[in-house]
């Protein structure tokens, strides 16, 4: 019997990873979760937040709405995903219209079947993913690296020429594809692994806020150049999305049926660029723009680029490795991994905001890390067809949901058949390649300035009257922006006789998201300040992310399709951090006997 009684007490007290226990009956081996009871009312208070929607996320609207409910999606993203190629195509050395057409299609193409991966398989929110301005600056710092482009002019280069200068941009390209493939195994990594929830500990708004306002702060110079190329087109662009988007947002226009439509709500944007790409092809028709290629205002003109419209294919199909076989530098690398870290503090709060603007529950663990770990898969899928970009979620079309009240997980996936259609259609894609210079930058002006002030937006949750907490946000924007301008403008200002960890250091040191971000970081976890005083409590509270509310953990609105049968039946799938039945880890101590208690040896 003492055998006997040895064994029984020693059962289930291993040292081992376990799932962490809901309730006192749960620990007691009755599943309490899934009693009808539970169900009942979670649909209750699901029905409680539908109730200002039109649509929910697992409602499906009729196809005609749908399909247009998706292209407005697009049409609200489509220049954000845009502006991607045209800021690279100048690091990059792209040499010709047909290229930089190319390009553009494949990051449409790209966008749209990760948006299509993260609304099926990934969050299963009605998000949106494309190309992100996280990663532009450790590009630019590791294109910086090797040097500038090689001087070449399309009107008379010869054959050899050309293919030198193709050859040239392509050897540029593959180094950042294989350095964003190499990146995303890491966001893949934090995803399936359960380690974001650890990693965020660490990480409060005073990290946030420097890292993603650098990013906006940094990239004005980039707004700026092509901005100058004729300043009044620029600031026309630039006034008349100002107008649409803040002065006229509440103007609507009457529609058949009674209703009204905020047109300029929701596409101040693309209304601006009509308007201001019409009036430059005027201009241009009637030879008001110089036709010198190098006076001032000749990137106005509407005619610069009409030979990519006339030679480039009506059908384009990207296809991995169409530049040519990724390389890896380590240097890029790590700085390819800041830009991953930036777009992953972006992308949770996106969630968290998506889930409340659709009705549904706060994300729970869960969907969050399959949601990281399907943003790393949409990246290895950019580095493989070659973007020259990762992926990440859009936060104007989360703002779209709470407009118009369509919260339709079906709508965002219409809107990623879209995105893939454009980016099959050559001709589409090459009229996009052809919009003026100034134009641009009047619209990246606008968007870079909503980047820097969403980053700084975070500083809400902290306690600005603490001495502790301006000299964290001081010091962080100081080096942030002193020490990557000082590492560009000073030539061989690192030195540590290994040109391997000169060129790491040099990437690093470059980015100013990176060393803002990091500093930032480490001086908000080493000097002494409570949650309250460093913005965790009020962040917290403002994500939704209530551990008390079960429904975060068991809305079926986060379950997997297609799967939920066999998941729900295999134990094992509970430690599965992707797993729909993930219920957390925590580490059991071997108890003792109750005969050692007892002192029976």
């Amino acid at each position: 019997m003492g055998d006997t009684e040895d064994t029984n007490n020693n059962k289930g007290y291993e040292h081992m990873l376990e799932e962490q226990p809901l309730s006192e009956n749960e620990e007691n081996g009755k599943d309490e979760l899934t009693s009808l009871s539970k169900k009942e009312e979670e649909e209750e208070e699901r029905r409680k937040q539908l109730v200002d929607l039109q649509y929910g996320v697992d409602d499906t609207p009729p196809w005609y709405t749908t399909a247009v409910l998706g292209l407005q999606h697009f049409l609200l993203m489509f220049s954000g995903v845009l502006a991607i190629p045209l800021i690279l195509a100048g690091p990059l050395c792209v040499h010709s219209s047909e290229a930089l057409t190319r390009l553009i299609s494949t990051i449409f193409f790209v966008s749209g079947l990760v948006t299509l991966l993260q609304c099926t398989f990934g969050v299963r929110l009605p998000i949106v993913q494309g190309g992100t301005f996280s990663f532009l600056l450790p590009t630019f710092a590791l294109l910086d690296v090797r040097g500038p482009c090689i001087p070449y002019n399309p009107v008379n280069a010869t054959v050899v020429e050309e293919r030198e200068a193709e050859e040239f941009w392509h050897s540029r390209m593959t180094e950042i594809q294989g350095v964003i493939i190499l990146a995303s195994f890491v966001q893949m990594l934090l995803g399936c692994t359960g380690a974001i929830g650890l990693l965020l500990r660490f990480i409060g708004p005073l990290t946030i806020a420097p890292t993603i306002g650098l990013i906006g702060l940094t990239l004005f110079d980039v707004a700026k150049v092509h901005m100058s190329t004729n300043w009044a087109i620029g600031f026309l662009t630039f006034g008349l999305i100002t107008v649409f988007s803040q002065l006229l947002n509440k103007v609507q226009i009457p529609l058949p049926g009674g209703k009204r439509f905020p047109i300029f709500m929701l596409f101040p944007i693309i209304i601006s660029i009509i308007i201001v790409w019409v009036l430059c092809a005027i201009l241009t028709a009637c030879n008001i723009f110089t036709d010198d290629p190098n006076a001032y205002g000749y990137a106005a003109r509407t005619d610069i680029k009409n030979d990519a419209l006339v030679e480039s294919p009506w059908f384009i199909f990207p296809y991995p490795g169409q530049w040519g076989v990724p390389t890896v530098t380590v240097a890029g690398f790590l700085g390819m991994v800041a830009g991953v870290m930036a777009s992953v503090i972006e992308s949770i709060g996106d969630y968290y905001a998506c889930a409340r603007l659709s009705g549904s529950p706060p994300p729970p663990p869960h969907a969050v890390n399959r949601g990281i770990f399907m943003e790393g898969v949409g990246c290895l899928l950019a580095g493989l067809w070659g973007t020259g970009n990762g992926t990440t979620s859009y936060s104007e079309n989360i703002g779209a949901i709470g407009l118009t009240k369509v919260g339709s997980r079906v709508v965002v996936q219409a809107c990623a058949v879209v995105l893939m259609l454009v980016g099959l259609f050559g001709k589409l894609n090459a009229l996009f390649a052809t919009i003026p210079e100034p134009i641009v930058g009047g619209v990246l002006a606008v968007t870079f300035s909503m980047v820097c002030a969403v980053g700084f937006s975070n500083l809400q949750f902290v306690d600005l009257n603490s001495s502790r907490n301006l000299f964290i946000l001081g010091i962080s924007l100081f080096l942030g922006l002193t020490v990557p301008n000082y590492i560009k403008e000073t030539e061989g200002a690192i030195d540590t006789r290994s040109e391997q960890l000169n060129q790491i250091l040099t990437v690093l040191l470059s980015t100013n998201m990176f060393v803002g971000g990091a500093v930032g970081m480490i001086l908000d976890n080493a000097i002494s300040g409570t949650d309250e005083e460093r913005g965790i409590v009020k962040w917290i509270r403002a994500a939704g992310d209530d551990p008390s509310d079960k429904r975060n953990r068991y809305s079926p609105i986060y379950h997997l399709p297609y799967v939920m049968k066999w998941l729900e039946e295999w134990r094992w799938t509970k430690r599965i951090p992707i797993s729909p039945t993930f219920r957390g880890f925590r580490l059991r101590r071997r108890k003792k006997s109750s005969r050692n208690n007892n002192g029976d040896l």
